[in-house]
């Protein structure tokens, strides 16, 4: 199997979200981790004001870094379970 490394930056809506932000980060992580990819670092960077808002009651946002590492079908697999969240608002992944 041709693993590469990725680095994925997501963008978490918590409006209406009661529970601490660490347990969806974690829910994020088991999501990867169930693509057959092995995490290697999770980066909380905190919540950002948006340069241009799209939604004037979604001003900001918090920004999550995890690198990984697997194989490249494993990106689409996460971004099709994460595609209905309403709690991760975007999703980037980078290869590296």
């Amino acid at each position: 199997m041709n693993n590469k490394k990725y680095k994925a930056t997501f963008i978490l809506d918590t409006r209406g979200y009661s529970e601490p932000v660490e347990t969806l980060i974690e829910k994020i992580k088991g999501i990867i981790e169930s693509a057959d990819c092995k995490v290697e670092s999770v980066e909380n960077l905190g919540q950002k004001t948006f340069a241009r808002t799209t939604d004037r009651g979604f001003p900001a946002g918090i920004y999550v870094d995890i690198a990984y590492e697997g194989p490249a079908a494993a990106n689409l697999q996460i971004r099709e379970k994460l595609r209905l969240d309403k709690t991760v608002n975007r999703i980037m992944i980078l290869a590296q």
